[in-house]
């Protein structure tokens, strides 16, 4: 199954569009590697996937095509979910 496919089907983007411009954008990682929206995923696999300001890292448990809803959290168990701090940009000069 597609990357962009299996983030929309698990619910962990809503939709697929969305998923590949996450990919495309260097935002989600499949293993140790930025991972483009056709990349397959398999069982086993890790993703981690940075959404603004927060990262979470899930392991891919089952593939479905077309999961109902309350189907959807058991395809991938949550490894970790952190918040990322914002790096300050703001330069203040000392000479002031």
């Amino acid at each position: 199954m597609r990357l962009d496919k299996f983030l929309k089907v698990s619910r962990l983007v809503k939709r697929r569009t969305l998923a590949k411009e996450l990919c495309d954008a260097g935002r989600v990682s499949l293993g140790d590697r930025v991972a483009k929206g056709s990349s397959p995923v398999q069982i086993g696999d890790i993703l981690s996937i940075r959404y603004g300001h927060k990262r979470i890292t899930v392991e891919v448990l089952q593939l479905m095509d077309n999961p109902r809803k309350e189907q959807a959290s058991s395809l991938y168990r949550v490894l970790s979910e952190e918040r990322l701090e914002q790096v300050n940009t703001h330069f203040v000069d000392d000479e002031e």
